[in-house]
């Protein structure tokens, strides 16, 4: 058979690192896909770099809308990114009868639903293993390889460079904005952080695997979403202390009275195995009713790993390019006429444990007030820890710090005991609240 041929919109980091990888094991690749696979058009501004980078043989144009005219094109791998042109690309690209690979997860967290309609009434793929997790294959273990299980949660690392600060950050004993700097002069922040640090990016990839995980549409503007701007570095020590490490978390659960879907700074126990990914690595934890708990790790980003996924899909698509439409997997895993109305619940009716950090006045009475405030409230407390006040505020000091460990309560409930609380004339700075997984 002829080669497959793929058009190419984007020739950075990832389209670079596709564009070799494919050269690098083509036989390899071409056995497993049962024909070749062969860039043969790149769309890229910068005409001159894209060049240099694949070479002669390969035709290279400024406009993705050529690539997507070309009638020779099979699939379109769409490395551009963002919400903007990249959405109008993909759509053209399914209305002309291509199939599409992409890495974009904020697109399709965003616009999926209305991607994936469109590809499903044209009868093309989409397929986008590298936009979650980087070289770590999550979306086929959730779409294929669990497909007998009824998933119960799911709770990631899937941001490199939050993993990455929290590491250092907790190694180091260093406050966030130094660690920050430190991630960009190294190449694991960006210029602009914020997608990272406020946790979007992680949001944009939970949202696509709870929608895999339990056959909803995709519904990132419902995802609770923190970043890791406001954790203190006293507070990744204590939680250390008492036998925790920090992490952001992407977490979705299978509940009675719907899917919770959150990101957040996460107390996880020590002696998890999530808790010591280290450094910029990714991982991911599956609990399915018939498997247990699963753990997929490895690099979540960069040139070759990202490829990896790339060329997954791509040997995906090519395999079943000629397949019946309703024989291919779903691309949400679930058939679209089959999906769920579960709705996506607010983070007042999540039911989870917190840690508690409460700067307060050094005087008697004051533990005493706060946990029976708590009672009254109906939040049970697993543990106290107190830190001296030469800890706090050097020698003489009138304040300390109280740490408390909660049971499982509802959020809305923490809520109002928390403004009680803060509202204390003894409780003297802003309550420190971080939830606790104990992926259990």
């Amino acid at each position: 058979m002829k080669p497959i041929q793929v058009g190419l919109l984007g020739i950075g980091t990832v389209g670079n690192g596709t564009f070799q990888v494919l050269q690098r094991n083509q036989e390899e690749i071409k056995r497993r896909a049962g024909r070749g696979i062969e860039i043969t058009m790149v769309a890229d501004l910068d005409v001159a770099r894209a060049k240099a980078a694949v070479g002669e043989g390969v035709q290279v144009v400024n406009d993705a809308r050529a690539v997507i005219a070309n009638p020779d094109i099979d699939i379109v791998v769409e490395l551009i990114g963002g919400y903007g042109i990249a959405r109008q690309l993909v759509l053209e690209a399914i209305a002309a009868g291509k199939h599409v690979v992409t890495a974009n997860k904020a697109l399709l967290a965003v616009h999926g639903t209305e991607i994936f309609a469109a590809a499903h009434a044209r009868g093309v793929m989409v397929a986008f293993e590298a936009a979650v997790a980087g070289g770590i294959p999550i979306i086929k273990a959730l779409r294929e390889g669990l497909t007998a299980n009824s998933i119960q949660w799911i709770a990631g690392i899937i941001n490199g460079t939050t993993n990455f600060i929290l590491s250092e950050m907790r190694d180091k004993g260093l406050d966030f904005a130094t660690v920050l700097k430190e991630a960009q002069r190294l190449g694991y922040a960006e210029a602009d952080p914020t997608f990272d640090i406020e946790g979007v990016d992680a949001a944009h990839k939970v949202t696509l695997m709870s929608a895999i995980a339990f056959g909803i549409p995709v519904q990132f503007d419902k995802a609770h979403v923190e970043g890791i701007t406001k954790l203190a570095a006293q507070d990744i020590k204590y939680a250390e202390q008492l036998g925790y490490r920090i992490k952001l978390l992407g977490v979705t659960k299978r509940k009675g009275q719907g899917i919770e879907l959150r990101v957040h700074p996460s107390l996880v126990p020590s002696k998890r195995l999530l808790a010591n990914v280290e450094g910029a690595m990714n991982a991911v934890v599956v609990n399915g009713d018939a498997v247990g708990t699963t753990l997929y790790y490895g690099k979540g980003a960069g040139s070759e790993p990202t490829a990896s996924a790339v060329i997954a899909d791509l040997v995906d698509v090519t395999r079943l390019h000629t397949a019946d439409a309703a024989h291919r997997v779903p691309h949400l895993a679930f058939h679209p006429d089959s999906m769920s109305d579960l709705r996506i619940l607010p983070m007042s009716e999540v039911v989870t444990s917190y840690y508690l950090r409460l700067r307060v006045a050094d005087e008697a009475g004051v533990l005493a007030k706060v946990t029976g405030l708590l009672a009254s409230a109906g939040i049970s407390i697993d543990a106290v820890l107190q830190r001296e006040a030469d800890e706090v505020g050097g020698e003489g000091s009138t304040q300390t710090d109280l740490i408390i460990l909660t049971h499982d309560t509802r959020e809305g409930t923490l809520d109002e005991a928390l403004a009680q609380l803060q509202a204390l004339p003894t409780v003297l700075a802003p309550i420190v609240r971080i939830r606790k997984e104990e992926l259990s």
